[in-house]
């Protein structure tokens, strides 16, 4: 009698204890303490309790209902939201369970993404060179010295085996916590907080030497008109697709945020992957705004820096001094997919043997400039460099015309624009010789000179055409 007490008081234990289990709130880990939630719009709050639980949570003053479904899931949307800097909670309950998150700030989020030079950190300064120009230990003061509290961070680590996302969540700035996290996405961060005086979240998730593939999701490639076909399984071009998609940005879905920043393509380049990288990352572009049902998000990224491809030893594909102007040209075709924008980097670069250049802030500022011209309403704001807009040819001169220039064009040592050729009727190419007139530059042609002018075309080209917002020209070529 008493062995079948004590085996049936066993019994009633495991069932109460599975039943608990059941009942346990639970939330993507992409929800802590710390967070950012992005202010102006609808903020998803979604995860899984026992099936047919109600759940309700509360923010603020409002309170939002739901019932977990068959599976356990269940989601409610907050309404609109207004920038707050004081500490807000989160609560999030059954009626046997409790979740409450604290210091919860409401501002602007961003989703940061790429290769290296985006993973490129706020304490990678040991392992990389330190810039030439200016302060050469400006990373690491600013990582030293980091401690806004308006600032929020959350990185995604590099691991492709959890079931949930590979984070420990939402953090304060502090060493520990900003370590791994983009140089580029703390600097943008701190460019917006210092601009519009609100709470910023960093969501950063990069892997250095991926591919665009690895980052978007095998079913977009599946409906693409362009790659559908191609598509062999879960390979595209030797590429394993979505892996990367799969663990560190599928996750983070639906999160609210404002937009995403982009910097990657040199191993599509170097895999000579060139012609297929524009569809490519439209393909990437519509995938995400899917994953976050919304068209409008806004996506900026970043124009490769000029680096010697064609130097390099032992990769498959042998790559010419052309094929960075090549990849040039295709991003910026890629800014014809809507609410998309690209920063220039042609000024950047110390050693061009060295493809992770120093000056991160000064590209964070530029994707900062960017948004808030296109995002925040800063009217006026140059974001854009000089870009080649149209020529007009007569016998002695050639005339070239940009948009982003109304202020006028300079070159910061005074001298003429460098990086100018003109094409010979043998078909090389010559130097031509440039001079800045206002808003447009006047190449001097002879006789023997064709019609066709280059700007920058060459892996090598670091030009010193700027407009007065200090923003580099963008190569161009008026052969294309």
């Amino acid at each position: 009698m008493v062995k079948y007490i004590y085996y049936r008081c066993i019994i009633w234990l495991m069932i109460l204890s599975a039943t608990g289990l059941q009942a346990q709130i639970i939330l993507p880990k992409i929800f802590n303490e710390h967070m950012v939630l992005q202010q102006g719009k609808k903020v998803p709050v979604w995860g899984t309790a026992a099936p047919g639980a109600a759940i309700t949570v509360h923010f603020q003053e409002q309170v939002k209902p739901a019932i977990a479904d068959e599976q356990g899931r269940w989601s409610v949307q907050l309404d609109e939201l207004t920038a707050s800097k004081e500490p807000n909670q989160l609560v999030v309950q059954s009626l046997k369970d409790k979740v409450t998150f604290r210091d919860v700030l409401i501002g602007e989020v961003w989703l940061v993404s790429g290769q290296s030079n985006m993973e490129y950190s706020m304490h990678n300064h040991p392992q990389y060179a330190k810039p030439k120009k200016g302060d050469p230990d400006l990373l690491e003061k600013a990582f030293k010295a980091a401690n806004d509290p308006l600032i929020r961070v959350l990185y995604v680590e590099k691991h492709l085996k959890s079931d949930v996302l590979p984070t420990n969540g939402w953090q304060k700035v502090s060493p520990a916590a900003l370590a791994p996290v983009s140089a580029i996405g703390y600097f943008y961060a701190k460019a917006l907080v210092d601009s519009l005086d609100v709470p910023v979240g960093i969501i950063s998730s990069s892997w250095g030497g991926t591919s665009i593939e690895t980052w978007t999701p095998s079913e977009a490639y599946a409906a693409s008109s362009v790659f559908g076909s191609q598509l062999e399984g879960e390979q595209l071009h030797g590429e394993t697709v979505g892996i990367r998609y799969n663990k560190m940005i599928a996750p983070l879905a639906p999160y609210s945020l404002r937009g995403f920043l982009w910097y990657q393509g040199e191993t599509n380049l170097i895999r000579g992957d060139i012609g297929n990288y524009a569809d490519k990352k439209k393909v990437l572009i519509e995938a995400w705004r899917k994953s976050w049902e919304d068209d409008t998000l806004p996506f900026y990224y970043v124009q490769l820096a000029p680096y010697s491809y064609s130097q390099r030893r032992n990769d498959a594909v042998v790559n010419t001094w052309e094929a960075l102007p090549k990849f040039w040209e295709v991003q910026y075709d890629c800014l014809a997919i809507p609410y998309t924008g690209m920063v220039s980097t042609t000024d950047l670069v110390d050693d061009v043997k060295d493809i992770h250049p120093s000056y991160k802030w000064i590209i964070a500022e530029r994707l900062a400039r960017l948004a808030l011209a296109k995002d925040y309403g800063y009217e006026g704001l140059p974001y854009n460099g000089p870009t080649f807009k149209k020529m007009t040819v007569a016998d002695d001169h050639i005339l070239l015309t940009f948009d982003h220039a109304a202020e006028g064009l300079f070159t910061p040592n005074g001298e003429d624009p460098t990086w100018f050729v003109i094409k010979h009727k043998s078909g090389n190419y010559q130097k031509a010789k440039a001079r800045i007139e206002g808003n447009t530059v006047v190449i001097q042609r002879e006789k023997h000179h064709l019609p066709v002018v280059r700007f920058a075309w060459d892996e090598l080209a670091m030009p010193n055409l700027y407009n007065k917002a200090g923003l580099p020209a963008l190569p161009f070529r008026t052969d294309k």
